[in-house]
């Protein structure tokens, strides 16, 4: 099995990264390395240059161990566990555990990796790594460490399994208000893998997870129903109820938005209505109140703005 399990026996999502990724990862923090470390080197030879051969030799030591060794430390710490090359292979190193690293993990690592990578030229690493079920090198075996891959290809989302026929409706008179969403998480988690686990694991877990429920909704449960089904259950009324709930709001939208086309279309209708005959509204729009134009007669002349009408 090479995904993690924790103490639990629940199996997480985390996959061991294997040589030849952790190889290449491997490539290119060295070479971040080395880079760093020929221009801090040239950069003491220039500010070096009037010292002595002692000084000169103790200053490399102190340079080769701050940026070959404290360099790959503090870069693993400050981003637990991505170092340039992890980041762009899609690694990460965690605790057995599945947690993030911390500063003496990332310290034994280093230490070890001194010995592992850079005095054998990686052959201890590369050993140990095909010697280990997880890919682990002795700095991994001695931190308590692994590095594991977090861009993996996604996969279907595995459905909870459905209750017994006869469980299915009855416990609609529930309270789930009440119930977290970490415990929501874990009866899924639990539902969706207890085929995985032991099934003395996996009995007790339920019935702790049937428990926590029944205190969350107030109500026990009942005789005779098995904690996976009663579990299978009340997710299953919980599935329900957000459907139609999904569907209720859908619902009150689409008349929402029915009943607004109807009443924007009543209110442009009566702001295009034709003005009264007889009336001619000006260029402008006609003020309230302002009296209307005359409309021209058959044969008649238009009167000008002025009111003064031409001889016929």
């Amino acid at each position: 099995m090479t995904e993690l399990v924790t103490g639990d026996a629940v199996v997480l999502g985390l996959r061991p990264a294997k040589l030849p990724s952790r190889a290449l990862a491997l490539a290119i923090d060295l070479a971040v390395v080395g880079a760093a470390f020929v221009l801090v080197s040239i950069g003491l030879a220039m500010a070096t240059a009037t010292l002595d051969d002692a000084a000169l030799a103790a200053i490399s030591v102190a340079a080769f161990l701050l940026v070959l060794v404290g360099g790959p430390i503090a870069v693993e710490t400050l981003s637990h566990g991505r170092s340039p090359g992890k980041l762009a292979c899609g690694l990460r190193v965690v605790r057995d555990d599945g947690g993030p690293i911390r500063f003496r993990h990332a310290l034994v690592r280093g230490a070890m990796g001194v010995i592992e990578i850079l005095l054998t030229f990686g052959v201890v690493a590369c050993i140990a790594s095909l010697v280990s079920a997880r890919g682990r090198r002795l700095g991994d075996v001695f931190a308590g460490t692994l590095v594991v891959r977090e861009r993996v290809p996604a996969r279907r989302a595995v459905a909870v399994p459905p209750p017994p026929p006869w469980l299915v409706g009855r416990f609609g008179g529930l309270d789930l208000s009440a119930v977290p969403d970490g415990l929501w998480l874990a009866i899924r988690q639990y539902l969706t893998r207890m085929h995985q686990l032991d099934a003395q694991v996996g009995l007790s877990m339920a019935e702790r997870l049937a428990g926590e429920l029944a205190a969350q909704t107030g109500v026990p449960v009942p005789e005779g129903v098995q904690a996976g089904a009663y579990l299978a259950a009340v997710v299953n009324e919980r599935q329900a109820r957000d459907a139609r709930r999904v569907f209720v709001a859908a619902r009150d939208g689409a008349a929402q938005g029915r009943a607004g086309q109807v009443g924007s279309g009543a209110v442009e209708g009566r702001a295009i209505a034709s003005p009264p005959v007889g009336s001619v509204p000006s260029a402008g729009g006609t003020a309230a109140g302002a009296p209307a134009v005359p409309a021209v007669q058959k044969g008649g002349a238009a009167p000008a703005a002025t009111g003064f009408a031409p001889p016929a």
